[in-house]
């Protein structure tokens, strides 16, 4: 019962970041809390193979942590990545005649 609530917490964790993060226009809606949502159950999962209990602090602290690092990561990587993209696209499109106005 507990890996999902902590899984719900995952997605929260995610959710909030993607609205604090600059460039959220680069990448859908639900990616970041689907990724944050998915690396919480992954964790939580394979920690509790591995023998920790719910009630331990560290299996929070690394599932719940890791769902924001990655959300963060993810976030920072897609949005430099698309501009690269979108300005290269462009630049293609346009036969090199592109002009900011």
């Amino acid at each position: 019962m507990e890996m999902i609530y902590a899984t719900v917490v995952g997605l929260g964790i995610a959710t909030v970041l993607r609205y604090l993060i600059p460039g959220r226009h680069s990448y859908g809606i639900l990616l970041l809390p689907a990724i944050g949502a998915a690396w919480t159950a992954v964790a939580w999962t394979a920690l509790t193979w591995v023998g920790w209990k719910p009630d331990e602090p560290w299996i929070w602290v690394i599932s719940l942590g890791g769902s924001g690092v990655i959300a963060i990561v993810l976030a920072l990587v897609l949005n430099r990545a698309r501009r690269g993209i979108d300005a290269q696209r462009l630049h293609h499109l346009s036969g090199g005649r592109t002009s900011r106005a």
